[in-house]
């Protein structure tokens, strides 16, 4: 049985060529190709990919949260990181969201092989360029235990920060999230008070500083 991945990125030129790629591997079948982290959840549920390579800026769900969301929800899925961001914080975030694989998009496609083969067989795969930053990252961590300001945030608080920070109206996000205006009011509150946040434009910095969500493009 070949191994069924699932492709999530918001251009859509790197999935066809990932997916070109990927295809001429005999033991590879792209079953989707999505743009954002809320589309993944759905296409996770609905084709059941074994492996997701995820991007990780991404609007309305970035990649971190999907991740989490995915790791939780459904049982076996693996997922690899494949970013443009080599920073500590988005690969010690990605990988405790549950992530069995970093890498970084200007790597060539032998090393996205050598990673898939290396997580399907039960490893954890990091790109050369950042195994020392995640290193470095795990010996601070055993001498001072540190987290975020964001690791107060609820799962939901986190979603409703991002869609906040991308522009959508309280009426906008909480018909994407199925509640109603008065919960996403009382989230928004709450998210203010948790951060020591006084205005949308503060909480939107904040987000893109954390990477709840991307620059604009």
């Amino acid at each position: 049985m070949p191994t069924k991945v699932l492709l999530v990125d918001d251009h859509a030129i790197i999935r066809q060529g990932l997916s070109s790629l990927l295809e001429k591997q005999p033991d590879i079948e792209v079953v989707g190709g999505v743009e954002d982290g809320r589309e993944a959840l759905d296409a996770v549920r609905k084709l059941a990919p074994n492996l997701v390579i995820m991007d990780i800026s991404m609007p309305n769900l970035n990649g971190i949260d999907a991740t989490r969301k995915i790791v939780e929800e459904i049982s076996g899925v693996k997922v690899i990181a494949l970013s443009i961001h080599s920073s500590r914080r988005f690969v010690a975030e990605m990988l405790r969201a549950g992530a069995s694989g970093y890498i970084l998009k200007d790597c060539l496609f032998d090393e996205l092989i050598e990673a898939i083969k290396t997580v399907l067989g039960g490893g954890i795969y990091l790109s050369p360029k950042i195994t020392d930053i995640v290193l470095d990252d795990y010996v601070q961590r055993l001498s001072k235990q540190c987290q975020s300001d964001g690791s107060a945030l609820s799962d939901r608080e986190r979603e409703v920060l991002q869609l906040l920070a991308e522009g959508k109206s309280t009426k906008q996000i909480a018909l994407s999230l199925h509640v109603s205006t008065k919960t996403i009011e009382s989230n928004r509150r709450s998210i203010m008070d948790k951060l020591g946040i006084n205005s949308v434009a503060e909480l939107t910095k904040y987000a893109v500083r954390e990477g709840l969500t991307p620059l604009e493009s």
